[in-house]
Formats: C-alpha cells, structure tokens, sequence
C-alpha cells in the first residue's frame, strides 16, 4: 500500500517522502560526512585525538567508491534478480577511463619528458598516440567516456543476452568470462593500456595537486556526493512503477513475461544504469588510489563484490554500501592487527554471515525488528484490577 501510495505521487515528492527509514539515515550520515571529515583534517589539530589524517581521508574516499560499487549490484541482483560476476569490468573500464585523462596530464613531466606519449609508450617504442586517447587531454571528453564506455559494454552485452533469455547461473558464467576476457586483453602491451603496469604516476587533477590534502579532501567529497546522487537514482527506479515491474521479474520472470512485459528491455535498462554507476565508482577511485591496472578485471574482484552485497543486504541498497564499508575495514584492520591470519577471519566472517545473517545484516535486522513488535503488539493487555469492597 504504501508503494503504490508513493508512486501516486509526484516523481521528486514520491521520492524523498518514500524513502525508508533506513535510506534517510543513511543520507543524513553522508551529509554529516560530508562537513565532519574535511573540518576535522583541516581545522583540528594533528595532536588532538579528534584530528582525521590525509592518508584516512584518501582509505574512506576508496571505500566510499567501493560503496558505490556494491550499491550497481545491489541494483541488479537485489531486484531484478540478475547476478552480475563480471562487474569489476565496468568498474575498471570507468577508471581506465579516468586513468587515461590523468596520464595525458602529465605532458613532459614524465621520466622521458615527453609532452605527447606516456611513459609506457616512449619505453616501447611507439612513434605516435593511438587514435582512442584522442580527446582525453579534455576533462569533459573523460567525463563523457567514464559514462559511456561501461554503458555502451552493458548494452551490447545486455542486449544480446537477455534477449537470448540467458539467466541464472548461466548469466553468471558469462558475466565472468567477460570480465576475464578483458583482463587477458590488458594485460597485452600493445593494447595501449600499459600492459600488466596498468597507468600509475599521475601528477594533478584539473591542475590541482593530487597529493594535496585540499585535492583529497575534494575527491573524498566528491565521492560522497556520487554515492548519494547513485543512492537517490537506484531509490527512484526501485520505488517507481519500474521497480515493481523489476521485483516481479526477480521472482516470477516468465509469469511477468506472459503478462505482456517485454522482460529483457527492462533488465536491458537496469543493467545498463548500474554499469555506468560502477564505472563512475571507478573514476573516482583511480585518483585517490593513484594506479590502475588489469588486476582490478579480476573476476575474484567482482565476486567479491557480491560478497560485500550479501553481507549488507540484498535488495536493501543501503544494506550493500555498509556490506561494502565493513568488509573492506575488517580487510583493513585484519591485515594490520593479524597479518598471518587475516584471510582466515575474513572467511569466518563470511561463514557467520551466511549461517546467522541470511539476509545479510539489514535484512535479518529488519526482521528480528519485527518479530519483536509483533510480539509485543500480540501481548494482551493486562485487565484492570477491580476495587476491593471491604464490608463492615
């Protein structure tokens, strides 16, 4: 009822009055992110125990772009069913994307000085740049490509499979083959990408210094506003009449198809948005991190994102950015504290989760939420005790 009360409404008033509790917190928390983190760097001393370190800042801003990631999965597999194992592709496609405007930056501050090629490519004797990194000595162009490049990968790819009625397991296995079929292709030299090295040693974004702690501060902010923007998108399309639609392919596909649905141009249409989501993710990453190479086509990669998504929740959205935020602490603090076993608690973190969290951490929560108020709302309420009459 409340679905449908909301899609009744304007689409913006649909939106921002439909969001669940969760989402709303949620937003509130990236705001309040948002104006904490830079006054904390910058304004708070390094001595007090308050202060926020660059190098955390630049941890928080990768992990916010891995967010962004699990929040395209979510997208698709949380609901509309489809289970993505190729969505590192994307996400590395956008930040190659990025990476590529960041090399031509560089111009003749490179080792060999050379105002036209990259390093990579004057160590391997190429004479000229190739056609396809015209353009991205332009933001814009590098902007447009981050969006399209992903896109237009999930279109084909989609438009081909889903009409075909590939699912289930064996979209997955295709998903993967793609992505690996991409990570044997740049990992070539003579792709243009840098070969196994990948791109790496960029100087500035925009002409700011990206060793700045001002240029970290604005890329962590930037992040969190991608996030929010990909947040407000996913709510839009899963709330509205779409959404529904999408929910009734995730769990009755061929009954919605013999309803009239043309299913494939609807999932044609989500898979395509939650590539490009990852492919922004993957732009904003590539500055923070300073590299990007064929490892991130890895398909363990995007295996690991689905990971991320069942460990916050499928089919909750904000569930996959905190799936996404803790793993990647717990990876973070396990390598530090128990470097020799920190593999091993992650893999029982995943067991725990699977076992007692089978809907994830949201998921489960909300249900054990309302367990308890049904069991208080089915508690009869106690009868009043009636006066007792002493007689004389």
């Amino acid at each position: 009822m409340d679905l449908m009360k909301n899609t009744q409404q304007g689409p913006f008033l649909s939106l921002m009055t439909g969001l669940p509790g969760g989402g709303k917190t949620f937003l509130g928390i990236l705001l309040a992110a948002a104006l904490l983190v830079p006054v904390l760097n910058i304004f708070v001393p390094e001595s007090s125990s308050l202060h926020v370190p660059t190098y955390l800042v630049s941890l928080f801003g990768k992990y916010l772009c891995f967010a962004l990631l699990a929040l395209s999965v979510d997208l698709i597999w949380g609901y509309c069913g489809i289970l993505s194992l190729g969505h590192g592709a994307f996400f590395a496609l956008g930040g190659y994307a990025m990476g590529m405007y960041l090399m031509r930056q560089i111009g003749d501050r490179g080792v060999y000085g050379n105002p036209e090629l990259p390093d990579f490519m004057v160590f391997l004797n190429w004479t000229e740049l190739p056609w396809y990194w015209y353009g991205f000595d332009m933001f814009p162009f590098a902007l447009l490509m981050v969006v399209l490049v992903p896109g237009i990968l999930a279109f084909v790819f989609g438009w081909f499979a889903f009409r075909a009625r590939v699912t289930g397991v064996y979209l997955s296995i295709i998903t993967q083959a793609m992505t690996y079929a991409l990570l044997l292709a740049f990992f070539r030299n003579d792709m243009g990408f840098g070969g196994n090295n990948g791109l790496t040693d960029f100087k500035d974004i925009l002409g700011f210094d990206l060793q700045a702690d001002g240029t970290r501060l604005g890329l962590f902010v930037a992040s969190i506003l991608a996030l929010a923007l990909g947040y407000l998108i996913s709510s839009f399309i899963t709330q509205s009449k779409l959404g529904r639609v999408l929910i009734a392919i995730r769990d009755a596909e061929s009954r919605t198809r013999f309803s009239g649905y043309r299913v494939e141009y609807y999932k044609l249409f989500v898979f395509v948005v939650s590539a490009v989501l990852a492919g922004i993710a993957g732009a904003l990453y590539v500055p923070q991190v300073g590299i990007i190479n064929p490892s991130e086509f890895s398909p363990a990669n995007s295996i690991e994102v689905v990971i991320w998504v069942a460990v916050g929740g499928r089919g909750t959205l904000w569930g996959a950015v905190l799936g996404a935020v803790l793993v990647n602490w717990g990876k973070s603090y396990f390598t530090g504290a128990f470097p020799d076993a920190w593999l091993y608690l992650l893999g029982g973190l995943f067991v725990f989760t699977t076992l007692f969290l089978p809907k994830g951490i949201v998921g489960t929560s909300g249900i054990w939420i309302e367990k308890f108020k049904n069991l208080r709302q089915s508690d009869p309420p106690l009868a009043p005790r009636s006066p007792v009459v002493k007689e004389d």
